[in-house]
């Protein structure tokens, strides 16, 4: 199993980088350089409490499909994901969002285990780590850009 967390400053109202946090368009345009497209569930706008959302996208030159659900949610303070379906062996991804003055602290928690047991692990240890840890930041710098835009 393998925990990647990260933590995003934001200046802008908790609101407002909740609603972008679970925004498909927003995530679609984030990982453009993947291809990824919402192609199942929810499409776009907001994701909801319970519904889910199936992604297609090339990772490592091969197209991947993906499940995730919403599985808990209090707005605007924290909402979780989990796989469903997909590459992983699991995944569950937890948004949290603390108002602090006028900023917003986004954290993410991402735990996933990888498939194929000892080679799934060497696999995280030698470039699936980073490589998740990138698409996040990727996707948090998007949501940063997005809320102090406005």
């Amino acid at each position: 199993m393998t925990i990647i967390e990260l933590t995003t400053y934001i200046n802008a109202p908790i609101e407002q980088v909740f609603d972008l946090a679970r925004s498909i368009d927003l995530h679609t345009q984030s990982m453009a350089h993947t291809g990824e497209l919402a192609i199942g569930g929810r499409t776009s706008g907001l994701i909801e409490m319970g519904e889910t959302v199936t992604w297609r996208a090339r990772h490592f030159g091969r197209w991947q499909t993906l499940t995730s659900k919403i599985t808990e949610y209090n707005y605007p303070h924290y909402f979780t994901d989990e796989m469903v379906e997909g590459a992983f062996e699991s995944f569950t991804h937890q948004h949290l969002f603390y108002a602090i003055n006028s900023q917003t602290v986004m954290k993410d928690i991402f735990i996933y285990q990888s498939p194929h047991g000892k080679w799934g692990q060497l696999a995280d240890f030698l470039f699936l780590g980073r490589y998740m840890t990138s698409l996040l930041k990727k996707r948090n710098k998007a949501i940063k850009k997005a809320a102090e835009a406005n």
